[in-house]
């Protein structure tokens, strides 16, 4: 760094504790106060990075290793979701020194060298004002940008800091997410803030779950619709419905409910649900899961509104769970976390879900109904992963492989059964699967002459070759599916019908999505996962609501998909759907769209670009509109 910098931000750091006026965030002017009256650092003098000894790093990450267990997918998706913007993430403990780290190698020995690594200590007492350090010291999300730092050493740097609290709502670690060299000003860093406060809140909520996997989590937000996918606050309740653990997030809240500083919460611990709403245990299981999210509200001892969601080990009031007798509570056991992300509130998704956790462990061949994309493959894969089975999960599709390859692609050939057939012969589908399980896509649509050969191998369990003369002992799990009525197949000679006995074993039917009661968080859900910030209008739910989804779930994905495209801020509107399905909209949502769209264009005097900008809208959502009021134009 030049000499003339480091002088100026000596002369500026002098003039603070001289009482002067400084631009800086009050934050930063506390930070630089501490860091000479408590810590006694000098600012004329340069640190060098603190890295600890490999034995005193040891002792930090086993003392916290629960906690890097439940964040590392956190921080895995944060950095995937930064990468290519050579940004550092640093998970710290409380103490300030780094237990995890997610880095370009092509930089290490530079971020060693800054300190941006595993091992790092950042506390406020050694590295002086910094993301991590004053984090740790005011309990608060902030951003510590170039010349915020104290020490001069580490101007070049922008670190930006979330504080991640216990259940007891004690602080248990920062979430840091730096760059060496920051483009620009310090609100460059905000999405940086953001991302970091939103990271920070899900590793709290997914430590508060782990802790309370066998207890009672109320969830609560202020709008219903993405409570089921990412709500705002959580706590925890014991079985008389007293708090025992909570979000931050949910600490300020119930702190200013009480009227007591979120830095005691002590005070909260203990507390009656009825302390903070207008509820009490015995009421508390009409928020369950099963119901709509805006049938679940909740009246806040302010009289405030909130929506929540109650789960937890059964739905019977809290004061008499703990009397339940096992067997009870065996029967309601949760399905194999291979299925949790196939529903997000449906009853009938749930009960199917229970039921197929308990076949899946069995070696009952299983056949799934339903219409075209409502998921029958990842249910069949979640099938076959709750059932344990060491061997491999291979898909068929029936219906896609020409009628002249299906034989020898779904039972192998032996060497030299057919000009042009490997020397050596080769495994079919159907033997690959050996030890694992065999998904037969479209069974409807097997032709007959191989249904035959199938029956064999399922009655005999063994598996022939095309050419071969001895078979090849199977053991296999069958999961079978089709969008056809088998019973009419059958009645019409198309199905044999001692095959559909062979694979019914279990017969499930999946609804459709037009019918399921989670069908508004499943496409939050489906959002996210091609952009973290996606939002719904509420137009866009509201069509959601009302659309007949023929496609389903796999319809549902390819519009968010092409909408998050035609979105600049990833928020929907109704102008981001695809023309076949605009062709659909609701006359009233029609009205109610080309309504804001004119008065927005209206109130820019009609400046399209401006007008985009005020409805947080691409312009080419606007000439759209346009030409569907003028096509002649």
């Amino acid at each position: 760094m030049a000499v003339s910098n480091q002088v100026r931000h000596v002369t500026e750091i002098e003039q603070v504790l001289d009482g002067q006026q400084s631009q800086r965030d009050a934050t930063v002017v506390n930070s630089w106060i501490r860091c000479v009256s408590d810590y006694r650092l000098d600012p004329s003098q340069q640190v060098p990075a603190h890295i600890v000894s490999p034995q005193c790093l040891r002792e930090h990450r086993q003392r916290n290793e629960r906690l890097i267990h439940i964040a590392r997918h956190g921080l895995n998706e944060l950095f995937r979701q930064v990468a290519g913007h050579d940004y550092v993430l640093l998970l710290a403990d409380n103490e300030g020194v780094t237990i995890d780290y997610f880095g370009d190698s092509r930089f290490e020995s530079e971020l060693r060298r800054a300190g941006l690594y595993l091992g790092a200590e950042w506390s406020e007492a050694r590295a002086g004002t910094c993301g991590v350090g004053s984090c740790i010291v005011t309990g608060e999300a902030l951003t510590i940008h170039q010349g915020d730092h104290f020490d001069s050493a580490h101007m070049p740097l922008s670190c930006t800091a979330a504080p991640i609290y216990n259940p007891d709502g004690h602080l248990a670690a920062v979430l840091d997410i730096s760059l060496l060299r920051p483009p620009g000003p310090k609100i460059s860093q905000n999405l940086a803030l953001h991302l970091v406060r939103q990271s920070a809140r899900h590793v709290e909520l997914a430590n508060l779950m782990h802790e309370q996997r066998r207890g009672w989590v109320l969830c609560f937000s202020r709008q219903p619709a993405f409570l089921d996918v990412d709500p705002e606050h959580a706590i925890a309740l014991d079985a008389d419905g007293r708090l025992v653990g909570m979000t931050h997030s949910a600490c300020r809240e119930l702190a200013a409910l009480m009227g007591c500083s979120w830095r005691q919460p002590r005070k909260l611990l203990g507390q009656p649900i009825s302390r903070f709403f207008q509820t009490d245990a015995e009421h508390l299981a009409r928020l369950a899961r099963n119901r709509e999210p805006a049938q679940r509200m909740l009246l806040a001892t302010d009289n405030s509104s909130w929506y929540a969601r109650l789960q937890g080990p059964d739905w019977t009031p809290l004061n008499q769970s703990l009397s339940l007798p096992s067997r009870t509570r065996s029967n309601n056991a949760e399905p194999h976390p291979a299925f949790a992300e196939l529903h997000w509130g449906d009853q009938r998704m749930a009960a199917l879900l229970q039921q197929c956790s308990r076949v899946a462990k069995t070696n009952l061949p299983v056949l799934l109904q339903g219409e075209t994309g409502t998921g029958k493959e990842r249910l069949a894969q979640a099938i076959h992963t709750a059932s344990g089975r060491p061997g491999a999960f291979v898909a068929v599709n029936c219906a896609a492989i020409p009628e002249s390859l299906i034989e020898g692609e779904l039972f192998g050939h032996a060497p030299g059964a057919f000009t042009g057939a490997a020397s050596k012969g080769r495994a079919g589908l159907i033997e690959s699967a050996n030890g694992g399980t065999l998904f037969l896509d479209e069974i409807g649509d097997m032709p007959s002459n191989l249904q035959a050969r199938l029956l064999r191998v399922l009655s005999e369990g063994e598996v022939l070759r095309v050419g071969a003369t001895s078979a090849t002992p199977l053991d296999i799990r069958v999961v079978s599916a089709t969008l056809h009525n088998l019973e009419s197949r059958m009645a019409s000679g198309d199905f044999r019908n001692d095959l559909y006995h062979r694979l019914a074993g279990a017969e499930f039917w999946l609804p459709a999505l037009r019918e399921r009661e989670d069908l508004l968080p499943l496409a939050q859900v489906l959002a996210q996962k091609h952009a973290v910030n996606a939002q719904l209008s509420p137009e866009v739910t509201e069509f959601f609501a009302q659309y007949a989804w023929p496609g389903n779930i796999r319809e549902l994905d390819t519009t968010l998909r092409f909408a998050l495209l035609l979105s600049d801020d990833h928020r929907l509107t109704l102008a981001q759907l695809p023309e076949r399905l605009l062709r659909r909209v609701p006359q009233g949502l029609q009205r109610q769209q080309s309504c804001s769209i004119e008065q927005a264009i209206a109130e820019c005097d009609g400046n399209v670009s401006a007008a985009a900008r005020k409805l947080g809208v691409d312009r080419s959502t606007i000439y759209r509109h346009l030409r569907r009021k003028n096509p002649t134009n």
